[in-house]
């Protein structure tokens, strides 16, 4: 499971406690960043009994170049551990790939000055 958070983005908690996932855009292909607070945006899911079965976090993705909208889902066990995500109109990318994705477009940036 490691592995995929290193490949997808996270999707667990950070050192500052927060969730941090990393999109591209399918359309233009836009790196976008996000933050999500655990204690806040995590939906809990309720079982037979009273006690949380799990939780899950929506979000809504807007990027900067083209405004198109993604749809982001992911899936927590009762203990926060991520079981499983899926996104509409972007894919997931690492953290890795989105800072070099970001450097590639400050570097075009500069030449298109």
């Amino acid at each position: 499971m490691n592995i995929l958070r290193r490949l997808f983005g996270g999707g667990e908690p950070s050192s500052d406690g927060a969730i941090h996932l990393y999109v591209r855009c399918n359309h233009c292909g836009a790196p976008v960043h996000v933050r999500a607070d655990p204690r806040n945006d995590l939906v809990t899911e309720y079982g037979d009994d009273d006690d949380a079965a799990g939780y899950r976090l929506f979000k809504e993705i807007m990027d900067s170049r083209c405004f198109r909208l993604m749809r982001a889902e992911i899936a927590y066990d009762r203990n926060r551990r991520e079981l499983s995500r899926q996104i509409e109109g972007g894919t997931f990318i690492s953290k890795e790939e989105y800072d070099q994705l970001m450097a590639q477009g400050d570097q075009e940036r500069k030449v298109n000055r």
